[in-house]
């Protein structure tokens, strides 16, 4: 970084890079200070300014957000692939472009299976599961799982699902609908967590868990901790949360678990 040199057609000031790449000055600041990313140089007046090579580099940092990386990872992949040649580093981006087709792949196709959805329930016409559920991929929650049991727990889950027919698929999505929409009635009704209806749910819950390849227990009861464990994160984690009516809701099934691993775990 050369401080205080003159500004030139190549570089960018900070105001432009943030408003360009959909992000804001304060996080390029922030990149700066835990040296992610450095300006190229500072101008008299103290903005930052960055050229082309600066820029390829937060479009790789932006790319690894997107898919999850944190901040630290990012600095190490990044700094890794700095010290290797053009060519490699353009490879690394041809894998990040790959993967950003097969998103956009993904979402035309999920685009178009909600589009015939549409069209079908306007016309009157009868649902077809092949089509709708086209596109929609349980993949986005690897990292999580990979974090949570492991990359193997992962493989074999994936494994599992992709060899699913779509019609297994299909049944199996509406039984997971079906249980989150069961526990969400009870938690509205005021069932109490210990009683012999959410208690019901509880199995049932269970056994759907117990049926996933990859998580603690398949094939078998899961084990205590994995059940407790699910239900603090269904409270913990709004996307969970969301389909259990809430957190008061996602509380409810916690409880519920709870109890059930207790008394049969």
């Amino acid at each position: 970084m050369t401080a205080n040199a003159p500004h030139t057609a190549t570089d960018w000031s900070i105001q432009e890079i943030a408003r360009l790449a959909g992000t804001t000055s304060r996080t390029l600041r922030h990149y700066d200070a835990i040296g992610l990313l450095v300006p190229s140089r500072v101008g008299h007046n103290g903005y930052r300014y960055y050229d082309g090579p600066a820029l390829v580099r937060l479009q790789r940092i932006l790319l690894l957000r997107d898919l999850g990386v944190g901040l630290p990872a990012v600095a190490e992949i990044l700094d890794r692939d700095g010290e290797a040649s053009l060519a490699v580093q353009a490879g690394a981006l041809r894998t990040h472009l790959d993967a950003l087709r097969s998103e956009q792949q993904r979402l035309t196709r999920q685009i178009a299976s909600v589009e015939r959805t549409i069209t079908t329930m306007e016309g009157g016409g009868r649902l077809m599961a092949d089509d709708m559920f086209d596109g929609f991929d349980h993949t986005k929650h690897e990292a999580e799982v990979t974090e949570r049991w492991g990359a193997e727990a992962y493989r074999t889950g994936d494994a599992w699902w992709r060899g699913l027919s779509a019609q297994d698929k299909a049944a199996y999505q509406d039984r997971t609908r079906q249980l989150a929409a069961d526990w969400a009635a009870a938690a509205a009704a005021g069932v109490a967590p210990d009683g012999d209806e959410a208690q019901a749910i509880a199995r049932r819950h269970v056994e759907w868990l117990s049926g996933i390849p990859g998580t603690p227990g398949h094939g078998s009861a899961p084990v205590r901790e994995y059940v407790v464990g699910l239900g603090e994160m269904y409270v913990a984690d709004e996307r969970f949360a969301a389909s259990y009516g809430g957190v008061e809701g996602a509380t409810f099934v916690r409880d519920a678990l709870a109890v059930y691993a207790d008394r049969n775990l």
